[in-house]
């Protein structure tokens, strides 16, 4: 048996999937690991934020709170990203996140992401493109709902 102590590495999928496996294990290391039971909040609305989260597995729930009412936002699987927003613009969260059931969350901050692009910036270049690439899905998607409820409201 191995007495050997074996970090944990970012899976190949989602936005680091573009990533080979040296620079998978080497951005790794500039995040954190973080296991989520079930109700565990992860990101709370109105707090500040300044991290990417990446999950690994598990499922986690985006919601907002209006006039003492919660709503789903949005569900979150493994290969999925949060805080994509405030990695770039530091700001009050705007919605809760909150782990359903037992999760593994990667977690990066602004200050560790920096220093990945400034030490490895061809790796970052396709990191950063796969979250901008997660950005345009979304704002497209929230596009299409937004014209899709004014079109509804409308008739």
């Amino acid at each position: 048996m191995s007495s050997e102590f074996t970090q944990p590495e970012l899976p190949s999928m989602g936005i680091v999937a573009p990533l080979g496996d040296d620079d998978r294990r080497l951005l790794s290391s500039y995040g954190e690991f973080l296991p989520a039971a079930p109700n565990k909040t992860i990101i709370r609305e109105g707090e500040e934020q300044d991290s990417l989260f990446f999950v690994i597995s598990g499922l986690l729930h985006a919601t907002v709170e209006r006039a003492g009412r919660s709503t789903l936002l949005g569900r979150i699987r493994a290969g999925e990203t949060l805080g994509e927003v405030n990695i770039f613009t530091a700001g009050a969260a705007s919605a809760s996140v909150t782990a359903v059931e037992y999760s593994q969350i990667w977690r990066i901050d602004r200050t560790m992401l920096e220093d990945f692009i400034n030490e490895h910036p061809l790796a970052a270049a396709h990191l950063l493109v796969g979250i901008a690439t997660t950005l345009s899905k979304r704002l497209r998607e929230t596009n299409d709902r937004l014209a899709t409820v004014t079109s509804a409201s409308s008739i």
